[in-house]
């Protein structure tokens, strides 16, 4: 099987606007959750989010931020960084074959800022006043289709909408098309700006928010008996894969390798995980069994842990029921950190997960001061976690309203030392 490596990583998002800065603040446990200013906010039941800690729009052109949306903005700013970090060029100096090249960025709300902003212009100014730009803003393929553009992609942009399993369901797309040899380098990965009146409103009358409004650094807590609900995010993350041959071939940085990845569906409910958590589990042994490795090889974890009552408890004993009892496994829950980034948080959280492995240690899982009873996972609370030395594989599970269940595997093999 041709094996897909790991040449570049790229985010921006509430700990940081470039990934080193993400990946610094999460070593140093800091939250990336405030209390929402707008004026809007004063009347929802829940007043706090995670907002990038870097306008997307002061990191390129002024004209061409009036012309995208938020979401993606994010996706630009997040894979141009890693295309970056790959150690690879633009225009006349990219050396990669356009035709082999492929894009895959998920989003699960997309452009929905601009949807409403160009419906409240028809209905307060006439139709002549809606933005020209208005659906290809709004689309939920802008944030892959402007990528693509930007990197010159021709051998396919695709665009996986599931939710909050979206950017992790992009990077199995890519990993299936290169394995195909369909193309040499991918950059996948999502994006998501839904800081809005609307989705705040609607997300908490499913009282599916937190209401600690008094403590934001402390909203997020994964596996806390005192949890809430989740935190609403934005940002992006992005990743550049290439076949093993090809970053060889130009003598590539790798970080590791995406060994392989796992989709189910619970078809239980519309927005409540299975409670048995069956969907989960298959998706965990569908990836270990396309990564080739065992329950035994996995040493860490990054769980989708949004901070939801259910939603925690059934990811425990979906990942326990699969590893075992004596797994060596590290479990991280860096939402508690991060907020979560909906479409965009598989990709940033399979990041954290290469990341980890690449330098051997698990990110703290901030807010645990109560753990449920019997929970039967390792969890690094409050402090990074050492990893042991030698061939390591991680694990990130993405889990969407629908019962989407996404899970991939990386490994630090192939590696740089």
């Amino acid at each position: 099987m041709t094996e897909i490596v790991i040449t570049g990583v790229g985010a921006t998002t509430p700990l940081g606007g470039t990934l080193p800065d993400t990946w610094t603040a999460l070593l140093t446990g800091r939250s990336g959750v405030s209390r929402i200013d707008q004026e809007w906010a004063e009347e929802m039941p829940c007043r706090v989010g995670a907002r990038a800690l870097v306008d997307p729009a002061t990191r390129m052109e002024p004209a061409k931020a009036r012309h995208l949306d938020r979401a993606a903005q994010f996706a630009l700013v997040a894979g141009l960084e890693a295309w970056a970090d790959a150690s690879l060029g633009l225009g006349d100096d990219n050396p990669v074959d356009p035709d082999r090249l492929l894009v895959a960025v998920g989003s699960g709300i997309g452009g929905l800022s601009s949807l409403i902003a160009n419906w409240d212009t028809l209905r307060e100014r006439g139709a002549r006043r809606v933005s020209p730009f208005t659906v290809p803003m709004l689309m939920a393929n802008a944030p892959a289709a402007n990528l693509g553009l930007a990197l010159a992609a021709r051998a396919g942009v695709h665009s996986p909408v599931s939710a909050c399993a979206s950017s992790n369901e992009a990077i199995a797309i890519a990993l299936d098309q290169l394995r195909l040899g369909r193309a040499d380098v991918a950059v996948v990965g999502g994006a998501e700006a839904c800081l809005h009146p609307l989705p705040v409103a609607a997300f908490g009358q499913m009282q599916a928010l937190t209401r600690r409004n008094d403590e934001p650094e402390k909203a997020s807590r994964p596996w806390d008996r005192d949890r809430d609900g989740f935190v609403i995010g934005e940002g992006a993350a992005c990743l550049v894969l290439e076949t093993l041959s090809h970053a060889r071939a130009r003598r590539a940085r790798i970080y590791g390798t995406l060994a392989g990845a796992g989709i189910s569906a619970d078809s239980h409910d519309l927005v409540q995980p299975d409670p048995a958590g069956l969907g989960q589990r298959r998706a965990i042994e569908k990836a270990l069994a396309d990564a080739r490795v065992t329950a035994a090889d996995i040493a860490h974890v990054n769980a989708h842990a949004t901070s939801t009552p259910q939603g925690d408890a059934t990811e425990a004993r979906s990942i326990g029921a699969v590893l075992g009892e004596d797994s060596r496994a590290v479990v991280t829950g860096t939402k508690s950190m991060t907020g979560h980034l909906l479409g965009a948080s598989g990709a940033l959280e399979t990041i954290f997960t290469v990341l980890a492995l690449h330098h051997r240690v698990a990110p703290p899982t901030i807010n645990l001061d109560h753990p449920d009873e019997g929970l039967a996972i390792d969890i690094a609370a409050h402090a990074p976690r050492p990893l042991p030395a030698g061939d390591l594989a991680g694990l990130n599970n993405s889990f969407g309203f629908g019962g989407h269940n996404v899970v991939v595997i990386v490994t630090n093999e192939n590696a740089t030392p």
